[in-house]
């Protein structure tokens, strides 16, 4: 039986699992998550486990993942090391093939799982797209003051990929100066190995969720060639790094970034896929950076639409602020229809 937003399966499976064969085994809840049965009860998406064998070259991470919950009641994640998917389809009657991985942002030390998130995956669903949460690896945070910071950009000071600190920011620097951007890499933190490292890591789970719906196409009734990505913040640096390169299984159909700059050189591909961009006009470095990625594919001769919205700093997830901001993914579903990339319903 296929799984839908209305009708979850209520499990946590291996990826392999899912390739293999059907019913599906249920794993063990996780401690770092307490709510987790809670949701389950209620009728929680599928979770699959990327790497059922371990996420290769994380293997010795040891610190637990954490669930912190805003005062708005929307979830943030930290400390991931064991990356997942977590699958949101339409009801069939209204399901148009096309689908998308969401991958949330938090300056890859954090995950905004829920305003970047789920309620994107819901979003979609009501218009007939499967949406795909990706729980990519976070740096590894002792504390929120200890080794490796605190999430920037998520209730905390702005540090590294997406936050606006980092190149000579910190106490007596003076003013913040952006960014000297240059091939679009809008990294604010490029000396930072260990992010590096991360940065790394988080594509590959990108590519391996990519590669994990295409396979499950046709349960999932998604079209194999209209699988893209939707990165936020330092989400879509990972959404960016994943269409990078020869192309192959694990390569997006189209891309999506929403305040979410390259973090790496940008060598578009002969390939691309159709590039679409929203974020605020005063985001610190960020509008510089989605620019720079917008003016890099277009110079490629590549398909690129862009939405600079005035007034807007910061992210601005699925939030509601009255502004006409709030109306970024109807422009993006507009867009999606405009390329047949999915159809109106």
């Amino acid at each position: 039986m296929r799984s839908s937003a209305r009708w979850p399966v209520r499990a946590v499976i291996a990826a392999a699992a899912v390739a293999a064969a059907l019913p599906f085994a249920a794993m063990a809840q996780s401690p770092a998550d307490p709510a987790r049965a809670t949701r389950e009860a209620a009728g929680a998406p599928l979770e699959i486990r990327l790497w059922p064998d371990g996420a290769p070259g994380s293997e010795d991470w040891s610190i637990a993942e954490t669930v912190t919950t805003s005062p708005s009641g929307d979830r943030v994640i930290a400390n991931v090391s064991d990356p997942t998917l977590t699958v949101y389809l339409p009801d069939p009657a209204i399901a148009t093939g096309a689908a998308a991985i969401i991958a949330p942002g938090g300056a890859l030390r954090a995950l905004a799982i829920d305003n970047e998130g789920t309620k994107v995956a819901e979003w979609l669903n009501s218009r007939g797209i499967a949406g795909f949460v990706l729980k990519y690896r976070t740096r590894q945070q002792e504390a929120a003051t200890g080794r490796g910071g605190p999430p920037a950009g998520r209730g905390g000071a702005a540090a590294g990929p997406a936050g606006g600190a980092g190149r000579g920011a910190g106490p007596g620097a003076g003013p913040r100066q952006e960014i000297v951007i240059v091939n679009a890499n809008a990294n604010p933190a490029p000396d930072d190995a260990a992010l590096t490292e991360v940065l790394e890591f988080a594509v590959a789970d990108a590519r391996a969720a990519m590669r994990l719906v295409r396979a499950n196409a046709a349960d999932w009734r998604v079209d194999p060639a209209r699988v893209g990505i939707i990165g936020f913040s330092a989400g879509g640096g990972v959404a960016v790094g994943a269409t990078l390169g020869e192309r192959s299984d694990g390569t997006p159909d189209f891309l999506v970034s929403v305040y979410g700059p390259s973090l790496q050189d940008v060598i578009v591909p002969a390939d691309a896929p159709p590039l679409f961009v929203a974020v605020g006009a005063t985001h610190f470095n960020v509008t510089s950076g989605c620019l720079a990625l917008f003016s890099v594919w277009r110079a490629a001769g590549k398909p690129a639409e862009i939405h600079v919205y005035d007034g807007v700093s910061a992210g601005f997830g699925m939030s509601q602020r009255g502004l006409p901001v709030d109306g970024w993914i109807e422009r993006l579903h507009e867009w999606l229809v405009a390329r047949e990339l999915t159809t109106a319903i």
